[in-house]
C-alpha cells in the first residue's frame, strides 16, 4: 500500500474479502457490530415524502471514517470506493448525488450517524448502495460520502456477512486511533436534531433553582455542538436560556441570561469556540414546555437552547 493511504479489510462471505482504500490518512469514528440487524437499505431518491428501501436484515456492521483530503470534492472519494466495490464483485442497486437524491429531505429520512463522527455537508454529498449474491447469505452495502473543511467523511453500513468481522486501519503505516469524543453514539443527537429542526434543547446541562452557575462534568450535548462549530466556522448560533416560575419575571428573565452566557463561556473556555460565534440571552419563563406545578415540570424549564441563526462567519 502506497504511503499516506489507508486500508480497511473487513472478512465477509467466503468468495472475497471487501477491502478498501482510501484516498488519504483515516481516522476511526465509530465502530458497531449486531449479530441481527435490519436496516432500510436505499434504493431509490426521495419522492412523495419517502426514501425507496429495501429490507436487508442479518449480521450489520457499520463502520465510520474521516479522511484526510485537502482537495478535491465527495467525488474523488466516491469514485474510488465504488470500483473496489465492484473489483470484490458488488453491483449497484443505486447511486445519486446531493440534489438527485433528494438534497436535505434524503439526508434526514436516510439512517446517517451524527455528527462529529459523520459530517455532512448539505450542498455536497454522494450515496450508493450495492449487492452481492451468489453466496448463502446475500449481502449488501451502503455507503455515504460528504466533505469538511480539510476531510472526507465515510460511513458504512454492511448486512448479510455471516462471519465474524475484522477490521484494520492504517495511515502511514501505523494504526489509526477511534475518535474517542462520543463512546455512545445514536442517531438523533444534539448535532442531528440541530440541523433538522433548527433548534434543540441542551438536555444535559443541569442548573439548581436560582442558580446560572453550569455544573461540572462534561457534558455530550456540549462535546457534540463544539464539534460541529469547529468543522463548520461560518456557522453562527443562538444559546436561548429559560427558567421555571419561580420568582419575578425580570428576575428569571436576568437569571436565564446569565445560563445562556454560562454555557457560551464553557464552550469558549474548553472547547475553543470564538465567542463571535455565538450569542446568548434569556427569556425567563415565558417559553415553558412543561407545567411548572410539579418539581419535574421544573426542572424541565430549567434549560439553555441553542438555535442556529446564521450561516455568515
Amino acid at each position: 500500500m502506497p504511503l499516506g493511504l489507508a486500508g480497511v479489510m473487513l472478512a465477509t462471505a467466503a468468495q472475497a474479502d471487501l477491502a478498501l482504500t482510501f484516498p488519504g490518512p483515516a481516522t476511526e469514528t465509530f465502530a458497531e457490530t449486531e449479530e441481527f440487524g435490519s436496516y432500510k437499505l436505499p434504493v431509490g431518491p426521495y419522492s412523495d415524502g419517502f426514501v425507496q428501501t429495501l429490507v436487508a436484515e442479518g449480521r450489520q456492521i457499520t463502520r465510520a471514517w474521516r479522511i484526510d483530503v485537502g482537495v478535491g470534492t465527495s467525488l474523488v472519494v466516491m469514485d474510488s470506493l465504488r470500483q473496489q466495490l465492484e473489483a470484490t464483485g458488488f453491483e449497484l442497486l443505486y447511486e445519486c448525488t446531493t440534489n438527485v437524491c433528494g438534497g436535505f429531505d434524503f439526508r434526514f429520512n436516510t439512517d446517517v450517524l451524527p455528527e462529529p463522527v459523520m459530517h455532512v455537508d448539505l450542498g455536497d454529498f454522494r450515496f450508493l448502495s450495492a449487492q452481492r449474491l451468489g453466496n448463502a447469505v446475500p449481502e449488501y452495502v451502503s455507503l455515504f460520502v460528504s466533505r469538511g473543511a480539510e476531510s472526507a467523511f465515510v460511513q458504512m453500513v454492511l448486512l448479510g456477512s455471516p462471519d465474524e468481522s475484522s477490521l484494520t486501519a492504517k495511515s502511514g503505516g501505523k494504526i489509526a486511533q477511534i475518535n474517542p469524543i462520543i463512546p455512545n453514539v445514536s442517531f438523533g443527537s444534539v448535532t442531528e436534531l440541530l440541523l433538522r429542526d433548527g433548534h434543540v434543547v441542551l438536555d444535559d446541562l443541569q442548573f439548581e433553582t436560582g442558580s446560572s452557575a453550569l455544573g461540572e462534568g462534561k457534558f455530550l450535548s456540549l462535546v457534540d455542538l463544539s464539534e460541529y462549530l469547529k468543522a463548520n466556522p461560518e456557522i453562527r448560533i443562538a444559546l436561548v436560556g429559560h427558567t421555571d416560575a419561580e420568582g419575578s419575571l425580570q428576575g428569571n428573565v436576568n437569571l436565564s441570561r446569565k445560563r445562556a452566557q454560562s454555557v457560551a463561556t464553557r464552550l469558549t473556555k474548553e472547547f475553543g469556540i470564538p465567542s463571535n460565534q455565538m450569542e446568548a440571552d434569556g427569556v425567563g419563563y415565558l417559553a415553558p414546555r412543561a407545567n411548572n406545578l410539579s418539581d419535574e415540570g421544573r426542572t424541565l424549564n430549567r434549560r439553555v437552547e441553542v438555535i442556529i441563526t446564521s450561516t455568515q462567519g
